[in-house]
């Protein structure tokens, strides 16, 4: 699956427990449909990952998105992790709190969580 546009791409990768979710470019008003189309197109798996390394901009619209995202995957019974964000994002996720609601694992942390031995829960940190 694969969002693109000249400001936003989004491409997903799905494993057997986990869905990996690269977004690179701008989330806003312009770009938050294609963002949301690509989530809610994900299938379920345990663990819905967002690997925001490339994402240079995430509007108010784009936080609804992910809020809404957070909620429908808990839902599920699985977990939205958010990967490496950016700088500037990582900074827009400490401003509106989203790092006290969803889990962020930094570069460092996705190779440690890598490394766990898996829990028993339906809540698993997985990397592909």
């Amino acid at each position: 699956m694969e969002e693109h546009s000249d400001r936003l791409d989004v491409q997903v990768s799905v494993g057997d427990q986990m869905v990996l979710v690269r977004v690179a470019g701008e989330v806003d008003i312009a770009t938050v449909a294609a963002f949301r189309s690509a989530l809610w197109s994900a299938p379920p798996r345990p663990v819905l990952q967002l690997d925001l390394s490339e994402l240079r901009l995430l509007s108010a619209a784009g936080i609804r998105t992910l809020l809404a995202a957070h909620l429908r995957v808990r839902a599920r019974g699985g977990e939205l992790v958010l990967v490496d964000p950016s700088p500037v994002v990582a900074r827009v996720l400490r401003a509106t709190g989203l790092h006290r609601v969803m889990p962020i694992l930094e570069p460092a942390r996705v190779v440690e969580a890598a490394r766990r031995p898996l829990p028993a829960t339906a809540h698993l940190q997985l990397v592909a």
